[in-house]
């Protein structure tokens, strides 16, 4: 079992196999037969067992077409099942299926009283971090150092509004997720097929420090692009007007599988912006 970035309990196949009282293979096979029938509209009926899963999870908005996410533990790849799979594997073996697995009854039972998050955090003690630790440090950071150059704006800074939208949707917006990044790509991109250094004056290069618990902060200080704040009309018109519309969509959907809510979350927050 293990605990997700964004705070998602999971338990891997043989985990799951395992808690369900059934045998890998089954899991496996559970897994095919998911992953086959996604794409068809037609829910089956409800007593097959395929019938009771689509009815179960879709209910529950969960909307993938894989039952796990691919994760690497030791170098390794595993299957990571997250809670509401769990909650449905169990529930079936446990009242469900015929026979029914006294394993799986049994775990139903306890999980019934004590909740199924609640089980994998104490079983391995893990207290759930700080949603906002990643996003505040690096403010911090940049209001320490001051090493934006006078009269010019970093894309980090008037984007910080959206990174905190993401936030409170759930995202894991730490190491692994840096949003200023992809919007810095890509409004880099634009300032040089525009020509905007001629129409704004040149952008200029600054330091930026990740805290000291990124993996970036190996290579601080890092060198980032600081935009005259004569532009910044310009860019908010281009991060309003290109980027939310057609390059967001696709970032958030991306990070679909980060979010407590999943694809539909994700679709959700693309309706937003």
């Amino acid at each position: 079992m293990g605990v997700m970035e964004n705070g998602i309990p999971y338990l891997t196949q043989v985990g799951l196999a395992n808690a369900a009282g059934v045998s890998r293979t089954t899991i496996s096979n559970l897994t095919r037969e998911w992953r086959n029938n996604f794409a068809d509209p037609v829910i089956p009926k409800p007593k097959s067992r395929i019938g009771f899963f689509k009815e179960y999870l879709l209910k529950e908005g969960f909307d993938s077409p894989e039952l796990y996410t691919e994760i690497t533990m030791n170098n390794s790849p595993h299957y990571a099942y997250p809670d509401i799979v769990c909650m449905a594997v169990i529930e079936y073996f446990a009242l469900e299926s015929n026979p029914p697995s006294k394993t799986a009854l049994r775990l139903y039972r306890r999980l019934a009283r004590f909740g199924f998050q609640k089980f994998v955090y104490e079983a391995l003690q893990y207290v759930p971090e700080d949603k906002w630790r990643h996003f505040r440090d690096r403010v911090s950071l940049l209001r320490l150092l001051r090493s934006t150059p006078e009269g010019h704006f970093l894309v980090f800074n008037e984007i910080s509004g959206m990174i905190v939208d993401l936030i409170v949707a759930g995202l894991s917006v730490n190491e692994k997720t840096v949003p200023d990044i992809s919007v810095g790509i890509l409004w880099s991109k634009h300032w040089i097929r525009e020509d905007l250094d001629s129409k704004f004056g040149n952008r200029l290069k600054c330091e930026h420090i990740y805290p000291d618990y990124y993996p970036q902060a190996k290579s601080n200080p890092q060198e980032v692009w600081a935009y005259p704040n004569g532009a910044l009309q310009e860019f908010r018109h281009w991060f309003n007007r290109t980027y939310l519309p057609t390059k967001f969509p696709s970032y958030i959907l991306g990070k679909a599988k980060k979010l407590k809510g999943g694809y539909e979350e994700a679709k959700r927050i693309a309706g937003i912006y």
